[in-house]
């Protein structure tokens, strides 16, 4: 490795892989570090996104989920690809192609990006412990400071462990909305229809803000960075074959995960445009606010509180792997290596100083704005992690035969294009407001 350490070394290569065996059982050794992207595709910021694109315009905006979804998938597999043949992780292999101003500028982006996600991961389990346990929003806020502990005591039990729990919270948030699909009873002619994409996307200045909040909550940043990292805590071959093998099970692994991402964000915007759309309520951008007229509506309080239960889970779940990218990204840009449990620390108190500041001053409606603002930001942030990922997947010398293909080169660039587009916009749009 050109640049000492190897990212997440306490980790590095700690997972080994069956040397016989079945195709599966290898899959299965391989299968995780996609369970951890995927819970950034299903954090809180996108609750808020995706209730109040369901409530103002009932099933339109899926073909947005379905198609962000489409483009994390292609941006992951270059992630995961990147890892396993060069060994380095995104935020290393710009540390080592940049200038030092650039790679400086590169790394506060993403320290932003972070602070923003973990924003919102502390606003949404704040908003769950009020909704569950009438826990004022602001000493919810505090208590997520404490989650530093739970992360530490999994990390030390080894990063197997740190999957299954992942995985564990993702089932338990499938499963809760899985049961409010039911109840909520969606027209599934309809729910089909909203996943062809319409030209009234664009046209309409509301549903295109919300729907490239819908692609900055989807396509996240500092996944970008993260599953760079952690494909490299198998033990693969380093030869050719061996990357060749490992590329196909991340690949597998991350679309396969993803396509649950997909799934559970379909759902909240289903259950949001099954119940609040149909009856008439179109204003339903609060998280707390769903959660209220979920059950009048559906007609049990069962559907609240499944409702919470899954927002708790999947704030706790964001917050695992926002650490672990919190960890690369400063390892990676500026070979800073703190202890864990401070740098956690550190990235918390960012997020939970502007949260406490909002909530004491404009109470839970000003938390909520901070939890679409927080939304944005990621947005802007994503072509800053997404130009260099293409780029170093596409160049020959830094990944010699598993240089990205000239369709699949051709296809990164235009999905990078599109996002740099819709970003400038969305800038234009919210200075012109």
């Amino acid at each position: 490795m050109g640049n000492g350490q190897p990212s997440l070394p306490e980790a590095h290569r700690s997972i080994s892989l069956p040397a016989g065996g079945s195709w599966f059982r290898k899959f299965l050794a391989f299968a995780g570090p996609g369970y951890m992207v995927a819970v950034g595709y299903m954090d809180p910021g996108n609750w808020a996104t995706d209730i109040e694109g369901g409530s103002r315009f009932g099933y339109t905006l899926l073909s947005v989920i379905l198609i962000s979804n489409l483009m994390a998938v292609l941006l992951q597999t270059l992630s995961g690809k990147l890892g396993i043949v060069t060994g380095k992780d995104l935020a290393q292999a710009c540390r080592d192609h940049y200038s030092k101003p650039v790679v400086i500028g590169l790394w506060i982006l993403c320290e932003l990006a972070i602070a923003a996600t973990d924003l919102a991961e502390v606003i949404g389990a704040a908003i769950a412990l009020n909704l569950l346990f009438g826990l004022p929003i602001i000493y919810g806020v505090m208590i997520t400071a404490v989650d530093v502990l739970l992360i530490l005591l999994l990390q030390n039990k080894g990063f197997r462990t740190l999957e299954i729990f992942v995985v564990i919270l993702i089932a338990t948030i499938a499963l809760c909305f899985g049961i409010d699909l039911l109840l909520a009873g969606p027209d599934m002619g309809e729910v089909a229809l909203g996943y062809v994409p319409k030209l009234q996307i664009l046209q309409d200045p509301g549903m295109l803000y919300i729907a490239i909040g819908i692609i900055g909550a989807t396509v996240m940043p500092h996944n970008l960075y993260l599953h760079s990292s952690i494909v490299q805590t198998r033990m693969f071959d380093r030869t050719s074959a061996g990357k060749r093998q490992a590329i196909k099970f991340a690949t597998w692994d991350s679309t396969i995960a993803l396509t649950f991402a997909l799934l559970i964000n379909s759902a909240i915007l289903i259950v949001a445009a099954a119940t609040f759309h149909q009856a008439g309520m179109t204003q339903v951008a609060d998280i707390s606010e769903a959660y209220y007229m979920l059950t009048p509506i559906v007609g049990t309080t069962l559907a609240s509180v499944l409702f919470a239960v899954a927002l708790l889970a999947s704030g706790q779940n964001s917050t695992l792997t926002g650490t672990l990218a919190g960890q690369i990204v400063m390892e990676g840009f500026v070979n800073i290596r703190l202890a864990p449990w401070l740098r956690r620390l550190i990235t918390r108190l960012i997020a939970i100083i502007p949260a406490v500041i909002v909530t004491a001053l404009y109470g839970e409606r000003g938390t909520q704005d901070l939890l679409i603002f927080s939304q944005v930001v990621l947005s802007l942030q994503l072509p800053f992690a997404v130009i260099p990922l293409v780029r170093f997947t596409s160049s020959k010398e830094k990944m010699g035969e598993f240089a990205n293909k000239p369709w699949l080169k051709l296809l990164a660039w235009t999905i990078a294009g599109i996002i740099v587009v819709l970003n400038v916009y969305l800038l234009v749009q919210t200075i012109a407001a």
